[in-house]
């Protein structure tokens, strides 16, 4: 049974009848690889912030946007950079934030914060990584198929093993879909959507 990163590493040796092997650098790429697909309900995180200056630094592990605000505020809108440059050239006075864009690896403001005010960011973030020191994550509890299958294919190529890489993909991406469907249900369960007209 897998339970931790030890029995995690136990498992992948297991399945290859071998114990020689980089099996720490296969969960490594398996992260990566599961951090570039699955979008959960349980990555999202939420951080408020004292903001006063146009630019912002983006949260630890940021992966994507939820949503933004002032607090006490509407939602603020996203931007392209041609259109965040557009609104500061022709009108640079300051004010409380209404819009946002990413600019060079930062969240920009617009208007630039006219004194200190408290942005609220909820966000996508990343899985937290196994390691010696963090042997679990909700990630490992509910879907250790997700990192058994995602280390097996990256063990593959390692071990010129293309006949068994099919099979691991694919019970790799039926986890990763199953865990998708369910974040999915999971967001929208309760009470139906509504449309709101203002």
């Amino acid at each position: 049974m897998i339970t931790d990163y030890a029995t995690l590493q136990t498992a992948i040796s297991d399945t290859l009848d071998r114990t020689d092997l980089p099996v720490t650098t296969f969960i490594r790429l398996a992260e990566a690889a599961i951090g570039r697909e699955l979008r959960h309900w349980r990555m999202e995180s939420r951080e408020e912030a004292a903001v006063s200056a146009r630019f912002v630094a983006l949260p630890t592990g940021w992966k994507e946007t939820v949503r933004m605000s002032i607090s006490g505020g509407a939602d603020l809108d996203l931007v392209s950079d041609a259109e965040m440059a557009s609104m500061r050239a022709r009108n640079s006075t300051g004010g409380s934030p209404l819009f946002y864009a990413f600019t060079a690896g930062q969240i920009e403001l617009y208007p630039a914060p006219d004194g200190s005010y408290t942005l609220e960011h909820v966000f996508k973030a990343a899985v937290p990584a196994l390691s010696d020191s963090n042997t679990s994550n909700w990630l490992l509890d509910e879907a250790p198929d997700a990192y058994l299958y995602g280390a097996l294919i990256h063990s593959a190529p390692y071990l010129v093993e293309d006949a068994r890489l099919s099979t691991w993909g694919a019970l790799y991406t039926s986890a990763i879909g199953g865990l998708q469907q369910e974040s999915d249900k999971a967001r929208h369960s309760g009470t139906g959507l509504k449309i709101k007209v203002r």
